[in-house]
């Protein structure tokens, strides 16, 4: 890590598991005001909504929760219990101090998620499925922990959804894995953002697993 102050251009060059642990190790404890305020980051509050507008319900894993900004909004919506996972146990720190999450599981989900099968009756991400070391086959991690049935809202980078091979991944389970898949597209930050990603889409991918 640099001596720069953690930011949105660090995160968006991201590479491996170890960089995004030393990032939010150090990000952390002023993510919610450093980042997600001064960016008018809106993007757990939309796939929050999208997920809950989708049917979805408990128990729910959060995946990638970071400090839990998802989390509450769900629990705000009256979906519970949830749970949350995420690479950073910094960030698992703050998230569980809202008080909104039944249990934080320390996961890379490139490594698997340390939770019995079919443990889950949604899946929800915001942010994770991003540039980086998540790519498009960590979604097979999250459908072992998914019961049949289950609700997914999962927020990606609608500039990398081609490239980074999400669109070809999703077509390819759509084939017997998943079903009822659609795409909403949203934007990523609010009317307040400034810099050079204000105006980032991200696509809600909203399915079920068969």
């Amino acid at each position: 890590m640099s001596d720069d102050a953690p930011d949105l251009k660090t995160a968006y060059a991201l590479n491996t598991p170890q960089d995004s642990k030393r990032l939010y190790a150090e990000w952390a404890g002023d993510y919610d005001q450093s980042f997600a305020a001064r960016e008018d980051y809106q993007l757990h509050i939309h796939t929050a909504r999208a997920f809950v507008a989708a049917g979805g319900q408990g128990p729910v894993l959060d995946v990638g929760a970071g400090t839990g900004l998802c989390g509450a909004v769900l629990a705000d919506l009256g979906v519970g219990p949830i749970d949350a996972t995420d690479i950073s146990g910094e960030m698992l720190d703050q998230a569980m101090r809202k008080d909104v999450y039944r249990d934080a599981i320390i996961a890379d989900l490139n490594l698997g998620i340390p939770v019995p099968r079919e443990s889950y009756s949604g899946i929800v991400s915001s942010g994770t499925f991003t540039t980086g070391h998540v790519g498009p086959n960590a979604i097979d991690a999250l459908l072992r922990v998914a019961r049949h049935g289950a609700q997914f809202a999962l927020s990606i980078n609608a500039k990398h959804y081609a490239s980074a091979g999400f669109e070809a991944k999703l077509d390819h389970l759509a084939r017997k894995r998943i079903q009822d898949l659609t795409l909403n597209e949203t934007r990523i930050y609010g009317d307040m953002a400034v810099g050079e990603h204000r105006d980032d889409l991200a696509l809600i991918a909203l399915f079920e697993k068969t």
